[in-house]
């Protein structure tokens, strides 16, 4: 029954939370970046052709829904994915879009 694996009103709001964020090309770049491994917020900048403070503010969006994670050394923020089904997201997505 549909009943049975319906959403809960929490999941469903935290899913679209997830697809909100995933739906700006700019996050989507930054996601599919850091794939690759960690990277600053100059290299990604750098990599993605925009601002410092355009990848910041996205980075800080992306962080607070728990999609990417960062580390400190010395300065320098480092910023990873924050596990392996964000990736996998993103892959899989894409895999749909080019079918």
């Amino acid at each position: 029954l549909a009943q049975d694996s319906a959403l809960s009103a929490d999941e469903c709001d935290h899913l679209a939370q997830l697809f909100k964020a995933m739906g700006d090309c700019t996050r989507l770049r930054i996601l599919q970046s850091l794939e690759g491994g960690e990277m600053c917020v100059c290299d990604l900048a750098m990599y993605l052709r925009v601002s410092e403070s355009a990848v910041s503010h996205q980075l800080r969006q992306l962080r607070q829904l728990h999609l990417v994670a960062n580390r400190r050394e010395g300065p320098v923020l480092y910023y990873r994915l924050d596990d392996q089904h964000v990736g996998q997201l993103v892959r899989l997505a894409l895999e749909h879009i080019r079918e």
